[in-house]
């Protein structure tokens, strides 16, 4: 792969995979449209580790605070004025991070399984087109839908472990192209009656795991195949998302997830009457 197709995906992927709009339909679709290869998978893992990288560092303190929580809680040698101390940083809570570490453990269990029994058909069929572009489209006007209609004013702290599963189970579905990790879990932390703040963090953490262990199964092939042209995809990737974790939950605080079901809307019907027109 030639290094500005390279970094151009890199980029894609960073905005991508944290606004609700599916990173994984966007790397599929962009070398589609340009007539570039299809870079496959493994290629695909290694921006999303650009990815992990990006929200590790915007959430490293919130991170450090969740392990030393939920391993203090554990041993209980820490005393529980001491706890309160390190809680005192944005949006962390003792009565959450007391168990946060172990609720996203299991938000982040069916999208494993997923990817361990799926991901022949995730690099097949899963990739078709007009698959990719039904999913953005009723994916998006269901987080339309969620968006508008349910009550929205759960915070972090008030995040159970029933949250954790329904969101998780949701996170599964984004195996499948078009459908965005980021848009269903933030469309169930909606119907859940969390508010658009507060869905997207947790979106942004359960993404920390997931894609860590993907990582770590792919290792050999990411190797492998590393060079400076992968390099760049990874940085680009990085930046970019880190810039779109900062903003978006800057947007959300004020405006609703509107503009991203029509932005969904206008790349699915593009999608298809690119694929009508090329057939």
């Amino acid at each position: 792969m030639e290094i500005f197709q390279s970094a151009f995906l890199g980029f894609i992927q960073g905005i991508s995979e944290f606004l609700p709009i599916s990173s994984s339909g966007h790397l599929i679709i962009a070398p589609w449209i340009f007539n570039w290869k299809d870079p496959g998978l493994t290629f695909d893992i290694a921006l999303h580790f650009g990815t992990l990288l990006a929200v590790v560092v915007y959430f490293y303190k919130e991170w450090a605070t969740i392990f030393r929580l939920a391993f203090s809680a554990i041993i209980r040698r820490i005393p529980n004025s001491k706890l309160k101390a390190i809680c005192e940083m944005r949006t962390v809570n003792l009565e959450l991070q007391t168990n946060f570490l172990w609720v996203i453990i299991i938000a982040t269990i069916p999208g494993v399984l997923a990817g361990l029994f799926l991901e022949n058909l995730a690099e097949t069929i899963f990739r078709h087109p007009l698959l990719i572009a039904f999913n953005l489209f009723f994916w998006g006007l269901v987080l339309y839908l969620a968006d508008e209609y349910f009550p929205r004013s759960r915070s972090l702290k008030e995040i159970n472990f029933t949250d954790g599963i329904l969101i998780g189970l949701a996170q599964a579905l984004a195996i499948i192209p078009g459908t965005s990790r980021s848009g269903i879990t933030i469309t169930t932390g909606l119907a859940r009656g969390l508010n658009r703040t507060t869905s997207a963090r947790f979106s942004f953490l359960m993404l920390t795991p997931i894609v860590f262990g993907a990582s770590i199964l792919k290792t050999s092939e990411l190797i492998s195949g590393f060079n400076l042209s992968m390099m760049l995809g990874i940085v680009f990737s990085a930046a970019s998302g880190y810039l779109a974790i900062k903003y978006l939950i800057k947007f959300v605080e004020k405006s609703s997830y509107k503009i991203f079901f029509w932005y969904r809307l206008a790349l699915a019907l593009f999608i298809a009457l690119f694929y009508v027109t090329i057939k």
